[in-house]
């Protein structure tokens, strides 16, 4: 990279951190185009042309924080484990990047930060989840007769929970019962 593509990609970060930061403190709908630019030490001339609106900030953001997501969950694929040690750890590494984000006091509330988020990291987690999937049909651990449409709807309707969750205030505890009914049903192991 040269000195501008160095310098264009510094000023980028700082706007991603500046607005993860606003955003989890005060929600989407409090946060301005003007407070991300101040507290990133760039202008907001810059910030629209890097992003383009303060959507284009959140997708970028929910890019930044599913990379780390997608590192953590390929590393889980190549591990010598048992495919629910898999499931169960990539289940509880989406969800914690989610919480992060969603589940702090300004955010829990704003349903467009969530739905922004949720729309710009569906396609990502669908090929995550779609990995784990074609595992663990493979290992058979995944019954061959369940389809991958399905299992998506399930996942998708554990998602609805989870915001629900979260703005109750017990996310934790129920992500660990419904990781546990997930993998090992009503009956148990």
């Amino acid at each position: 990279m040269n000195k501008f593509e160095v310098r264009t990609q510094q000023k980028k970060d700082a706007i991603v951190q500046a607005a993860l930061k606003l955003f989890k403190e005060k929600g989407f709908v409090h946060v301005s185009i003007k407070d991300i630019a101040e507290e990133s030490g760039v202008s907001s001339v810059s910030l629209y042309n890097y992003f383009g609106s303060k959507e284009g900030v959140v997708k970028e953001c929910a890019n930044v924080l599913m990379q780390n997501t997608i590192r953590m969950a390929t590393e889980l694929l190549t591990q010598d484990i048992e495919f629910k040690d898999k499931l169960s750890r990539v289940l509880a590494i989406c969800a914690d990047q989610d919480y992060q984000l969603l589940c702090t006091p300004g955010a829990v509330e704003d349903q467009v930060l969530a739905s922004l988020y949720s729309e710009s990291t569906n396609n990502i987690r669908l090929e995550l989840i779609q990995e784990f999937i074609e595992l663990g049909k493979k290992e058979g651990a995944i019954h061959s007769s369940v389809s991958l449409e399905t299992l998506l709807e399930l996942l998708n309707a554990v998602g609805t929970l989870q915001a629900s969750w979260a703005r109750a205030g017990n996310y934790n505890h129920k992500m660990a019962e419904l990781n546990q009914l997930l993998l090992f049903g009503f009956i148990g192991r």
